[in-house]
């Protein structure tokens, strides 16, 4: 009998280790649509579109990390419910944790622009004028093409550039925001990156690339201290009140990561 009642103790109390061990997990997901956002908690990128469109979620509490990596993070380790963040970078980050998934219904649709000083009308046109013919000659689609979709091969477009007749123009950027912005061999690489150096051959400048903080790029702009800001920026009306931007040059969405079930 004492060994039928030490063996029933010891199954008890590892029974409610296991119950404990439960609890303090991961929980499981409880977001299957973007109807369930409301009352959960987000994370997601500082300065980002989706940052801002998870501000305006009911009940939500919202949490931002400098980068989109951090956030997803956040969301493996149970800390967040969701992530809200634009539909490539999702696609790279799931990718690489299988546990992640993206929901099938996109959270909105939106352009990313060129943002330039205001007032540098002058600068605008020709960035404006160079995206068309990069457009018109199938050069942004190829761009495009080494780094979204299943023959990606990143990679990175070759200047033959030699000669700079129009100086430098320097590009802030967050290089934290695959495929169109990471770092690799010390270098920004990406379709943003390719792009601008595109757009550089064809205003006579050499590209300048400096990396910083998401939430940093529009006021480097507006000070001076670069002349864009090129990462997946999304143009907004609040952000059009510090700086102007040029045509779109990618249509994207931004989608709700998870934890698969």
């Amino acid at each position: 009998m004492m060994n039928l009642k030490k063996s029933l103790s010891l199954l008890s109390a590892a029974l409610l280790l296991g119950a404990s061990l439960t609890a303090c997990g991961v929980p499981a997901n409880t977001v299957h649509s973007a109807d369930d956002l409301s009352g959960k908690t987000i994370a997601c990128q500082l300065g980002t579109t989706g940052y801002i469109f998870a501000g305006d979620i009911a009940g939500a509490t919202v949490e931002g990390y400098n980068k989109g990596a951090d956030a997803i993070q956040a969301l493996t380790q149970g800390k967040a419910d969701a992530v809200i963040i634009d539909s490539e970078p999702a696609k790279v980050f799931v990718s690489k944790n299988p546990k992640l998934t993206i929901l099938d219904d996109p959270f909105a649709t939106e352009e990313y622009a060129i943002a330039y000083k205001k007032g540098n009308d002058e600068l605008g046109e020709k960035l404006d004028n160079a995206l068309t013919e990069l457009k018109n000659d199938g050069t942004l689609d190829e761009i495009v093409s080494h780094w979204v979709g299943d023959n990606a091969d990143q990679v990175s477009y070759t200047s033959t550039a030699t000669d700079f007749p129009n100086g430098q123009l320097v590009m802030a950027t967050n290089a934290a925001f695959p495929p169109y912005e990471s770092t690799s061999g010390g270098k920004v690489v990406g379709i943003d990156a390719d792009m601008m150096q595109a757009v550089c051959d064809k205003l006579g400048m050499e590209l300048v690339i400096e990396d910083m903080e998401f939430d940093s790029i529009i006021a480097a702009v507006d000070s001076g201290k670069a002349d864009v800001g090129v990462a997946g920026m999304t143009v907004t009306p609040e952000r059009e009140k510090n700086v102007s931007f040029t045509q779109g040059y990618a249509t994207t969405t931004q989608v709700i990561v998870v934890r698969a079930d």
